[in-house]
C-alpha cells in the first residue's frame, strides 16, 4: 500500500462462464476488493498453489479483474515461489487463473488435507477430511463447518489435479466414504468433505493416511480425539452463554480492539447511544479519535457499565457481524476448554 488505509475484502463464487470464454480456469480464490482510499492499493500479492516444476511454464499463472465493464487478464509483476504480484488498476473483483491448456502440461499441485470432527448421533463421530488447494484459507473452510471441530495438522503434501485419491485409517474397520475421489480444484462457496470417517465414540486415536491410485501414501496424520472431543462438546454453547457478559468483554478486549473497523465502530456506537448505554458526549468522543483508540475507548466505557451494558455491545456485534463475533466467541472458548 502507498499509504494507511482501510482494506476491506472478501471472497465471492466465480462465474465460471467468463473464465471458459477467456481460456481460463480458477487457481484461487475471487477476492471482493475494497479501500477507504483506493489510490492507496498499488499492488496485490495473490498466493499460489503451484510447484517448482509448474512455475517454470511461463504465461501459466494470470490475474483476473472483473468490472462491470467485463473481465481483463492482468499480467503478474512477478512470481515468487508463493505469490503472484500484480498492479492494481482499480478495486473490484481479483482472482488468480490458470491457461487451460498450459495447466494441463504439468497438473501437479501443493495441496492440503484439512480435518474436521462433527458428532452425527451418539455412538459414532464422523471426521470429514478435505482435500484442496493450499492458497484455500483454512478460516473459510473451517466458517463453513461451524458446528464441528477444526483439528491442526500438518496439512501440507502434493495433489496431483483429475487423479483418484483414497483415505484410509488405522485401525482398519472404520466406514470411509467414498471408496474414492477424483481431485479437483476447489475455490467455494461451499467446501464439501472430501472424504468421511465414520468413529465410534470409544476411538482415542486414529492414524489418517491420503494415498494416490497407485497405492503411495502422499499424505498420513496421527489424529488424537481427545481433546478435539472437548472442543466439540462445548461447540454449540457460546462461551459468552457461560461466563458473565463483562468478563467476556474483557476477555476479547484486545482482539475486539484490533478487529473491529472504524465502520462497524460507527454502527455500533449507534446503536450504544440509540440503547441508552453511552451518552451523546462519549459518543462524539469515540469518534474522534483513532479507530483503535475509539474502539479501546468505547469498550471499557461499556465494562464499567456493568454486565448489562455489555450484553447490548456484545449483541450489536453478534448482529451486525456475525463472523467477528464468533472469531472473538471462538478465541475465548478455546481458552475455556484449554483449562478445563
Amino acid at each position: 500500500m502507498a499509504q494507511e488505509a482501510e482494506l476491506l475484502y472478501r471472497t465471492v463464487p466465480w462465474e465460471e462462464s467468463l473464465l471458459q470464454s477467456a481460456g481460463k480456469q480458477a487457481a484461487g480464490p475471487l477476492f471482493d476488493v475494497k479501500s477507504s482510499d483506493e489510490a492507496a492499493v498499488c499492488q496485490l500479492h495473490l498466493l499460489h498453489s503451484e510447484t517448482e516444476d509448474a512455475l517454470l511454464l511461463d504465461g501459466l499463472l494470470s490475474v483476473v479483474h472483473i468490472t462491470d465493464e467485463g473481465l481483463s487478464i492482468l499480467e503478474p509483476l512477478e512470481v515468487t515461489p508463493t505469490h503472484v504480484v500484480v498492479k492494481v488498476p482499480h478495486l473490484s473483483f481479483f482472482g488468480l487463473v490458470w491457461d487451460i491448456l498450459k495447466r494441463f502440461l504439468l497438473l501437479r499441485i501443493k495441496g492440503q488435507v484439512l480435518v474436521f470432527l462433527r458428532p452425527p448421533g451418539r455412538e459414532e463421530q464422523i471426521l470429514d477430511v478435505h482435500l484442496l488447494q493450499n492458497n484455500v484459507s483454512e478460516e473459510e473452510v473451517a466458517e463453513k463447518h461451524s458446528c464441528a471441530v477444526h483439528i491442526t495438522n500438518s496439512s501440507e503434501c502434493e495433489l496431483e489435479l483429475f487423479k483418484g485419491y483414497s483415505v484410509h485409517c488405522e485401525p482398519e474397520g472404520f466406514f470411509i466414504q467414498p471408496e474414492s475421489k477424483i481431485f479437483e480444484s476447489r475455490f467455494g462457496p461451499n467446501y464439501p468433505p472430501t472424504f468421511q470417517v465414520s468413529l465410534t465414540t470409544s476411538t482415542e486415536r486414529v492414524v489418517l493416511k491420503v494415498k494416490d491410485q497407485g497405492g503411495n501414501v502422499v499424505w498420513s496424520y496421527r489424529v488424537s480425539l481427545e481433546v478435539p472431543r472437548r472442543q466439540l462438546s462445548q461447540i454449540n454453547v457460546p462461551a459468552e452463554g457461560r461466563v458473565p457478559a463483562d468478563q467476556w468483554l474483557f476477555s476479547v478486549r484486545t482482539e475486539f480492539i484490533q478487529r473491529v473497523s472504524q465502520t462497524q465502530l460507527n454502527v455500533l456506537l449507534d446503536k450504544l447511544f440509540g440503547s441508552g448505554v453511552i451518552s451523546e458526549s462519549e459518543m462524539t468522543s469515540a469518534r474522534a479519535k483513532p479507530k483503535n483508540d475509539g474502539a479501546r475507548e468505547v469498550v471499557d466505557a461499556v465494562r464499567n457499565k456493568g454486565a448489562a451494558a455489555c450484553r447490548v455491545l456484545i449483541n450489536a456485534l453478534r448482529e451486525l457481524d456475525p463472523y467477528l463475533y464468533r472469531y472473538l466467541d471462538s478465541n475465548l472458548k478455546q481458552n475455556l476448554v484449554e483449562c478445563v
